[in-house]
C-alpha cells in the first residue's frame, strides 16, 4: 500500500482550506534571538534573512524565556535526569522537580494541590475525562478557547447535556443554569479567564455569585472552572491572574507555564480529591510523557521570579507600555477593545485592509498576526498584538509609528 490515493485526498481538503481562506500561512522560522541593547527590547531574526524583528505576537508576557536563571536551571535538570523522562508519570517517569513544580504552582495559586501537564490543552483535555460522567451537565461560554471546544467531544459529552451562554453575558447564563434539567447531578461552568484574542477577562466575581445560588439543586453543586492561561503571572497587581483582578476564586484552575512563565507545560490547581482523580483517571495525563525535568526545573525558576520583586517590576513596566499602546492606538483613532490585560486588539473590520496592514508591519521590523474573515466573522478583521515585559518605549513607539 502506498499513500498515493490518500495524497491525493489530502490535497484535495487543504486546497479546500485555502479557497475558504482558513488556511495558515507557511511557518516563519525564528533562526536567532538578539539580547536587548540600546533602549530597545530583544529582536529576533528569521531563516533566510539578516534582517531583525520585534514581535509583537508573543505570548511570553514577563519576558523570561532568556532569562539566564531559567537557562541555568533547565541546563542543570538536563545534566542531572537527562534530556527526557523516559516513561510516563505513573511509570516511573516522575523526577523530583515535577512534584517540586506541583508544590510551588500550588501556593502560587493559593490551592492545596496542583497536576502538571504537557501543556494547558491537555490538562483541560484530561481534566474534562476526569469530571465527566453520566449525569453531568457542562455550560460554557460562548468564545471560549478551542481546547475547551475538543474537551466537550473528547469526554463525550451528548448534546443535551451540554449549553452555551453568550459571551460574558450573566443574564444568558442566568437562564442556561436555570434550565439545566432534573437529574443532573452535576454541573460545571468553564470559561476562559482571559478570552485570549479580545483581551478581556470573564466577571469571574459575579459568575461565582450566581452559581453560588444555584448550587443546592444539584448532588455535586455546580463547580467552577476557569482557565486562565492568559492571566496567570501576567494579570493582577501580584500576577494572580483574572482571580486577582477580579476578587474571586474559581473552583479550579487551569494555567500554563508557557506564557508568562516562559516554559512550557500546563496545570490544574484544586483540591487534593481533584488532583488525584485526575490523576487516576485523565487519559491525557496517564498515557503521555510529562514535561522533561529541565523544563519543570525551568517553570520553578519562571514562578519563582514571578513571585518577587523583580516579577513585580517586570509587571510594572508591563502595565505601563500596555498603557502606553492602547493610549497611543486611541491617539491614531484606531479601535480595540478596552481593558488593562497586554493583548491588545487593533480591530480592523476589513481583511484585504488587515493583510495589507500585516505586511506593511513586517516590511517594518515588526512581527503580528491578522485574524481574517472566515477565521473571525465579516466585519471583525483584527490584529492581535502582545506586550511583554522586555518592550521598551522606545519598541511601542516603532509599532504606533508604522500604523501611523
Amino acid at each position: 500500500m502506498s499513500l498515493h490515493k490518500l495524497n491525493a485526498s489530502l490535497v484535495s481538503e487543504v486546497s479546500a482550506l485555502e479557497r475558504e481562506g482558513r488556511a495558515k500561512a507557511a511557518e516563519r522560522v525564528i533562526s536567532g534571538y538578539v539580547a536587548p541593547r540600546d533602549g530597545r527590547g530583544p529582536r529576533y531574526t528569521l531563516r533566510g534573512g539578516g534582517a531583525e524583528f520585534l514581535r509583537m505576537n508573543s505570548n511570553s508576557y514577563l519576558s523570561l524565556s532568556n532569562h539566564p536563571v531559567l537557562l541555568e536551571a533547565a541546563d542543570h535538570a538536563a545534566r542531572q535526569f537527562g534530556a527526557g523522562p523516559g516513561a510516563v508519570r505513573f511509570i516511573d517517569g516522575t523526577a523530583t522537580p515535577h512534584v517540586d513544580l506541583e508544590a510551588r504552582i500550588a501556593k502560587f495559586t493559593g490551592r492545596p494541590a496542583a497536576k502538571v501537564f504537557n501543556s494547558a490543552y491537555t490538562t483541560v483535555l484530561g481534566l474534562s475525562i476526569a469530571l465527566t460522567g453520566p449525569d453531568t451537565f457542562w455550560i460554557g461560554d460562548e468564545l471560549n478557547h478551542n481546547c475547551i471546544i475538543r474537551a466537550m467531544r473528547i469526554a463525550n459529552v451528548p448534546k443535551e447535556q451540554r449549553a452555551i451562554f453568550k459571551h460574558n453575558d450573566l443574564g444568558d447564563l442566568e437562564r442556561q443554569l436555570a434550565a439545566v434539567p432534573d437529574g443532573v447531578g452535576r454541573v460545571l461552568v468553564i470559561f476562559d479567564g482571559i478570552f485570549s484574542m479580545r483581551g478581556d477577562n470573564a466577571p469571574l466575581d459575579t459568575i461565582v455569585a450566581l452559581c453560588r445560588e444555584h448550587d443546592g439543586r444539584f448532588r455535586d453543586g455546580v463547580t467552577t472552572i476557569m482557565d486562565d492561561s492568559h492571566g496567570i503571572g501576567a494579570y493582577g497587581k501580584a500576577g494572580r491572574g483574572t482571580e486577582e483582578f477580579c476578587g474571586a476564586r474559581a473552583d479550579i484552575l487551569v494555567g500554563t507555564f508557557g506564557k508568562a512563565f516562559g516554559v512550557n507545560g500546563g496545570f490544574v490547581a484544586g483540591s487534593p480529591e481533584l488532583v488525584e482523580a485526575v490523576r487516576q483517571k485523565g487519559d491525557t495525563y496517564i498515557y503521555t510523557n510529562p514535561l522533561g525535568a529541565a523544563d519543570a526545573a525551568a517553570a520553578i525558576a519562571g514562578v519563582n521570579i514571578a513571585d518577587s520583586a523583580e516579577g513585580r517590576d517586570r509587571l510594572v513596566n508591563l502595565k505601563a507600555r500596555t498603557a502606553q499602546f492602547r493610549e497611543g492606538l486611541a491617539q491614531l483613532g484606531r479601535e480595540s477593545i478596552p481593558g488593562p490585560h497586554p493583548v491588545v486588539p487593533l480591530l480592523v473590520r476589513d481583511t484585504d485592509r488587515t493583510r495589507a496592514t500585516v505586511r506593511h508591519l513586517f516590511d517594518n521590523g515588526i512581527l503580528a498576526v491578522g485574524l481574517t474573515f472566515p477565521v473571525v466573522p465579516r466585519g471583525d478583521e483584527t490584529i492581535r498584538f502582545q506586550i511583554n515585559a522586555a518592550h521598551t518605549p522606545a519598541d511601542i513607539e516603532q509599532v504606533l509609528a508604522a500604523l501611523r
